[in-house]
């Protein structure tokens, strides 16, 4: 990967736990083992970071001044656990001069999810139901992007981009719902040049 993209390093891979932990890359020495995290930042020029997805949402984060990125993987316990606000609070830059761009995840009209998963956003937050359509009894098809946009939108990051694909149904991406065990995983990767 790092020689077919010309990546001016090896990407920093995490151990995703879907979980909340921000690993500092310009803390950390490189090391063989991937740090337990589902989000990473750095400020250091040419310093890959990098998640790998297949349904979850991957969000990329830029400072508009070029002076730090971060990347995280959003699943739904992530979401709901508060992964981007702590990726926004491991960053030195304000929201409000952020951009965040979606990546790939599994789309609404594909993503059933039972009642504890709808519970995780709703009890909290009205507004959430918004991205919740009826399905059977006690099940939703939950919006995994649109509950994204509304909590970057809370935390204050107006430059959200990106979304709109549905990984399950798209024969481009992977997708673990679609293809179970068999399934990649999608290389989401940012680095300041």
């Amino acid at each position: 990967l790092e020689r077919a993209l010309g990546l001016p390093s090896a990407p920093r891979w995490l151990r995703q736990v879907h979980g909340r932990e921000v690993f500092d890359a310009d803390r950390a020495a490189p090391a063989d083992e991937a740090p337990a995290a589902d989000a990473a930042r750095s400020a250091r020029r040419g310093t890959v970071l990098a998640v790998l997805t297949a349904d979850c949402l991957p969000v990329l984060f830029a400072a508009t001044d070029g002076s730090e990125v971060a990347v995280a993987h959003a699943g739904w316990r992530g979401l709901a656990g508060g992964v981007l606000e702590a990726t926004l609070a491991s960053l030195r830059t304000p929201p409000s001069r952020l951009l965040a761009w979606l990546g790939p995840c599994i789309g609404q009209p594909s993503y059933e999810v039972d009642e504890a998963v709808r519970s995780a956003f709703v009890d909290g937050c009205r507004q959430a139901q918004a991205c919740f359509a009826d399905s059977r009894p006690g099940h939703w098809f939950c919006d995994l992007a649109g509950l994204a946009r509304q909590r970057l939108a809370a935390a204050g990051v107006a430059g959200v981009h990106g979304g709109g694909f549905d990984t399950r149904t798209d024969p481009r991406f992977y997708s673990f719902r679609r293809d179970g065990a068999r399934s990649g995983r999608f290389a989401s990767l940012i680095w300041l040049a």
